[in-house]
């Protein structure tokens, strides 16, 4: 089974353009609402569910090619093992029902931390849920930057290193650990930004405790009021943490 797949060029130029402009523009971005090894990095995150998949992409439609490309199952189908790929699994595989899409911001000489995925482990209230895959696209990289690879590892042992370049999408087995290494040089101030999208295939008790449809932002509920008042009718999006 493999570790990771990549596709590049993942979405049309102007999709991904328009997806790094409307995100990095946000009011949401501020200190990331990851803890522990996310501490140096900035961005916001969404929670939602396959049902409440249509509420984020009526309030931020820009996401639309992304979810699209991102959560096709034939889009991670190079992970399965390759009698699966060759003939098809005996039982359907599991399709991923909840999701944890988070901007990641970080800025030169700035990494994340050796960790694993488990983000909607709390919420779901399954003491060893990790994603059944991760799914990252890069938006940004400086150019003329050095390092910032992901590097992949299974109890401490390397498997695998994928080095960010604008437009690539890379899914990776959610059981895996990863780090993010440091970038250096590049353009005064400028950021590495990637949308990165855990995705779990839960049982259906627990995904009746998972939010339908949440927002997560350090940037206060300020921001999610002025977000309110521009939305076509004023209605309600979701909730903020």
């Amino acid at each position: 089974m493999r570790a990771f797949v990549t596709r590049r060029d993942a979405l049309p130029r102007s999709a991904l353009h328009e997806l790094r402009a409307a995100l990095l523009g946000s009011r949401f971005v501020a200190r990331s609402p990851l803890m522990g090894t996310f501490q140096a990095s900035r961005g916001f995150a969404f929670i939602f569910t396959h049902e409440g998949r249509a509420t984020l992409e009526a309030r931020f439609p820009f996401l639309v090619p992304y979810l699209a490309r991102v959560l096709d199952p034939a889009s991670a189908r190079g992970l399965w093992p390759w009698h699966e790929r060759l003939w098809g699994a005996r039982r359907p595989r599991p399709v991923p029902n909840a999701f944890y899409l988070n901007l990641l911001l970080l800025d030169a000489g700035r990494g994340v931390g050796r960790h694993i995925d488990a983000t909607l482990q709390e919420p779901s209230g399954v003491p060893d849920a990790t994603p059944q895959h991760v799914s990252v696209l890069y938006l940004q990289v400086p150019e003329n930057a050095q390092g910032g690879a992901l590097r992949l590892l299974r109890h401490d042992t390397p498997v695998g290193e994928v080095r960010p370049r604008e437009g690539l999408l890379v899914h990776f087995r959610g059981d895996l650990q990863h780090e993010v290494q440091p970038f250096t040089g590049g353009p005064q101030g400028a950021s590495r930004a990637s949308l990165v999208c855990e995705q779990y295939a839960f049982a259906p008790e627990a995904l009746a405790r998972i939010p339908t449809f949440r927002i997560q932002s350090k940037a206060g509920f300020a921001a999610y009021l002025d977000d309110q008042r521009e939305r076509p009718g004023g209605g309600r999006a979701g909730t903020l943490e």
